[in-house]
């Protein structure tokens, strides 16, 4: 990591002050003069209505709407010509706001930002709680989804989701529940609107009477009391074939899974597909290990298909099942990240890397050397695993019992 020293902008650009408005005020001495000696000030209708006052008549006014980088284009244009800018944005501008977007057109170090106190802040502090330890997380223009895995991936006992038109309040209480989330009192969920504006409003329930309700879009979602959250999991992984329900033979190896969890190489985010998932046991452990992840398996088999269910429960993790065969069953998948095959021919090889998602990885084990060699033209890498183990022999001792060989096939290469 290497230091940085900031210096005053030079070629005769001017500062660009970012100005935190929270209901109508702004906050410091900075912050006032930026808006008193502006040239030029940039905000919502409503942010120059209300900061009006502050700032000189003469100062030319740009309404922050329509194209972003229209806006950009002025604000830039502004300060490269000497003239003093101050962007108005709501609450601190710094916490998912405007700050980012400018910082990367023209330099952090030509900001000057003064921000309001956050949503954020204002939420948990009128619901007298601290958030030192929260995690927050924003729905507003990102997927929903993101935001739902992103909260279950957390392991901290508050939570809060800035909400938005596009995915208000009750419509991400309904995604959270729906993703395993818990409710009643012990997990307690409020919504905070309006924050220290007229029409203030802080509503304490839990997520099922949220999801049925109706709310401000633009509000704060609070979770709280999340001790039932399945949190962190350990780093143990290739845990033992008696830790899943299964058919006599019909389980990916400890050890081999083991391997090929490592060689996934799994990102925190993202689509997992198990194809031929037999008992689940590798799209079971990547959720575990990665509860932001969307585990979907793939399984012909009915049978086979209830224990991925049953065993999905019996570890807490959320696995989407779809019955039937590949690669027929992959079609109606989201295109995914990882992808681990249980065996299966090449043209369920072929299907899953004509899906893969850019820098995505395939693992897939055989016990066949011909479909092994024919996976590891394809994707790169192969190993072959002798496993060994254990077993006692009475009063003798331990004798070491060789389990069938296994090759791992992993890649493309990037």
């Amino acid at each position: 990591m290497t230091l940085e020293t900031l210096v005053a902008p030079d070629g005769g650009r001017v500062p660009i002050a970012v100005v935190g408005v929270h209901g109508g005020l702004v906050y410091g001495p900075g912050a006032l003069a930026a808006l008193a000696n502006a040239d030029v000030v940039v905000g919502s209708p409503r942010q120059l209505s209300q900061t009006a006052s502050l700032c000189r008549p003469e100062a030319d006014t740009v309404v922050l709407a329509g194209p972003l980088d229209e806006v950009l284009d002025r604000v830039e244009d502004a300060s490269g010509a000497g003239r003093a800018v101050s962007v108005l944005a709501s609450g601190d501008p710094g916490f998912f706001g405007i700050v980012r977007v400018l910082a990367a057109r023209v330099g952090r170090g030509l900001l000057q930002v003064h921000p309001a106190p956050s949503a954020v802040s204002l939420a948990f502090a009128r619901l007298g709680l601290s958030w030192d330890d929260a995690t927050v997380v924003s729905a507003h223009g990102r997927p929903l989804a993101d935001a739902v895995r992103a909260v279950r991936s957390s392991a901290q006992p508050s939570v809060a989701i800035l909400t938005s038109p596009d995915n208000p309040p009750q419509l991400v209480a309904e995604a959270l529940i729906a993703a395993g989330e818990p409710t009643g009192p012990e997990a307690a969920a409020a919504v905070a609107s309006r924050l220290g504006e007229q029409g203030e409003a802080v509503t304490v329930s839990d997520l099922s009477d949220i999801a049925e309700g109706s709310f401000d879009p633009m509000s704060v979602l609070v979770l709280t009391g999340r001790a039932a959250s399945p949190g962190v999991p350990s780093l143990a992984w290739g845990l033992a074939e008696a830790a899943f329900d299964r058919r006599d033979g019909m389980i990916t190896k400890a050890e081999v899974r083991a391997v090929a969890l490592g060689k996934l190489d799994l990102p925190p985010f993202g689509v997992l597909w198990d194809v031929g998932a037999g008992s689940g046991s590798v799209g079971i452990e990547c959720g575990r290990l990665r509860p932001g992840l969307d585990v979907f398996a793939v399984e012909r088999d009915r049978a086979q298909v209830d224990r991925i269910r049953s065993n999905a429960d019996r570890h807490r993790v959320k696995v989407t099942v779809t019955e039937g065969e590949a690669p027929d069953a992959l079609v109606g998948l989201p295109d995914p990240d990882r992808v681990f095959v249980g065996g299966g021919g090449s043209e369920v090889l072929d299907a899953v890397l004509g899906r893969l998602r850019p820098t995505g990885v395939v693992v897939a084990t055989y016990a066949v050397v011909d479909r092994a060699v024919a996976a590891a033209a394809v994707l790169g890498n192969v190993v072959e695993l002798s496993v060994s183990r254990g077993v006692a022999t009475g009063g003798l001792g331990v004798r070491l019992r060789a389990e069938n060989p296994v090759f791992v096939c992993w890649g493309p290469e990037t």
